[in-house]
């Protein structure tokens, strides 16, 4: 299995994760087909979104795969009065990572990270490990720290 960058970061800090790999499906690049394949529980497989806000400029934000981003949450959390979804095209550009490989780790620049602050109730989540059909199982808390993320409200009632 070859190390992405996401794992050699992880490593180099000497935080404990566990890789997982599955087929992925171009047709079906959710982490809701992720989880299926991987036999993790939905609410344990967090996606990873990048927005833009008004005036604090881009964020990250980690969610459970089967829920839906409430824009006003994540721009609040950030400070901002609103923020919208960072446009596809320019998702490579900003973070150095493809859609359904984007992870919270290792980005191109830091950004403010927000994870659903749900994670804390487990004792891992999976999170992409920087590419397609790879994540990483870790400690939501030590991946908080490590990212320098805050555990905030995100999702939508």
């Amino acid at each position: 299995m070859e190390k992405t960058n996401v794992c050699r970061l992880l490593d180099k800090a000497g935080i404990p994760y566990e890789e997982k790999e599955y087929e992925v499906d171009e047709n079906d690049l959710s982490g809701s087909h992720a989880a299926e394949v991987m036999g993790i529980s939905h609410e344990n497989v967090f996606k990873t979104l990048v927005l833009k806000g008004e005036r604090t400029g881009y964020m990250v934000c980690c969610i459970p795969v089967d829920e839906e981003l409430d824009l006003k949450k994540a721009a609040k959390a950030a400070g901002d009065k609103k923020a919208e979804m960072l446009p596809m095209k320019d998702l490579l550009s900003v973070t150095g990572y493809i859609r359904g490989g984007c992870s919270p780790v290792g980005m191109k620049k830091k950004f403010p990270t927000y994870i659903e602050e749900t994670a804390v109730i487990f004792d891992t989540i999976a999170v992409s490990a920087g590419m397609r059909g790879k994540q990483i199982v870790v400690n939501p808390e030590m991946l908080a720290s490590y990212v320098e993320a805050e555990f905030v409200p995100l999702i939508k009632e």
